[in-house]
C-alpha cells in the first residue's frame, strides 16, 4: 500500500526500533516512513504510529488500533494517509470504519489499486461481494506490475491465473499477485485458493520485496491458521 502515493509526497522521517526488528525480522521495518501531504507528525504522534505498527506486526490487532485511533483523532489532517489503520480495522472486523478509512485515503492517493482492493474487502465482509463490486472505487494509473490486472480481477473481468501470469517472474510482482489473488479469493468464498495464495505471499522469500504488505500477509496467515484449529 501507499507505493504510488509515496512517490508524490514528501518523506520526512524514517526510523526503525530494535523492538520492531525483534518482532518482525523478516519484514525489516525500515519502511516506517512518515509521508506528509497534510501535516507533519509530532514526536508523540510518530510514537503512536510506531507502536501501532509494532503491535500489528505481533498480531495484537485490537491493541494496535488503540494507537491508530488515537493518532487519527490527534492528527485529523493526517488521518487520510493512514492506510495502515484501514488494514488493521479490516482484521478487527470494524468494516464500516475500514471502508471510511480507504474512502478517505483515496482523496490523498487516488491512483492506488491496493486502496480500492482493501475497500472492496471491507464492503464484501460488511455486506456482500456483489455490493463490494458495485462500490468498487475508481483508480488512476498505478504503474506497478501487476496492479492493472489485480484491479481487473476485483472488477470481475480477469481470472486469478491471468493475474499470476501477468506478474511474470519479478519477485515484487509475484508477491502482490499472490497476496491479492488470495485476498480476493477469500472475499468471494474460495477458501482453498485463499489459503494457497496467502501462504505463498507470506513466504520468507518475499519479505524484502513485500515490505509492510508481507507483514500483513504473515498476520493474515496466522489468523487463518488460528481459525482452523
Amino acid at each position: 500500500m501507499g507505493g504510488q502515493g509515496a512517490d508524490n509526497d514528501c518523506v520526512t522521517a524514517v526510523r526503525t526500533t530494535s523492538r520492531a526488528r525483534r518482532l518482525v525480522p523478516a519484514v525489516m521495518v525500515t519502511w516506517l516512513v512518515v509521508v506528509t501531504s497534510a501535516q507533519s507528525l509530532s514526536r508523540r504522534q510518530f510514537d503512536l504510529l510506531e507502536r501501532a505498527v509494532t503491535s500489528f506486526a505481533a498480531g495484537r490487532v485490537t491493541e494496535s488500533l488503540v494507537d491508530f485511533d488515537e493518532l487519527a483523532r490527534s492528527a485529523p489532517g493526517y488521518a487520510p494517509q493512514l492506510w495502515q489503520r484501514g488494514i488493521a480495522l479490516y482484521y478487527a472486523g470494524r468494516y464500516a470504519d475500514c471502508r471510511a478509512q480507504f474512502e478517505s485515503h483515496r482523496l490523498v492517493n487516488p491512483a492506488d489499486v491496493e486502496n480500492a482492493a482493501w475497500h472492496f474487502l471491507c464492503v464484501a465482509r460488511a455486506e456482500s461481494p456483489a455490493a463490494a463490486l458495485k462500490a468498487l472505487l475508481p483508480v488512476g494509473s498505478d504503474a506497478r506490475v501487476p496492479m492493472r490486472e489485480i484491479y481487473q480481477m476485483f472488477q470481475g473481468g480477469l481470472r486469478p491465473d491471468l493475474v499470476l501470469a501477468a506478474a511474470g517472474r519479478g519477485i515484487q510482482a509475484r508477491f502482490y499477485a499472490h497476496l491479492y489473488v488470495g485476498l480476493h479469493a477469500e472475499a468471494v468464498g474460495d477458501g482453498a485458493r485463499a489459503r494457497e495464495h496467502i501462504a505463498a505471499a507470506a513466504d520468507e522469500r518475499f519479505a524484502e520485496a513485500g515490505g509492510y504488505m508481507h507483514m500483513v500477509a504473515r498476520v493474515h496467515l496466522a489468523l487463518m491458521q488460528t481459525a482452523r484449529r
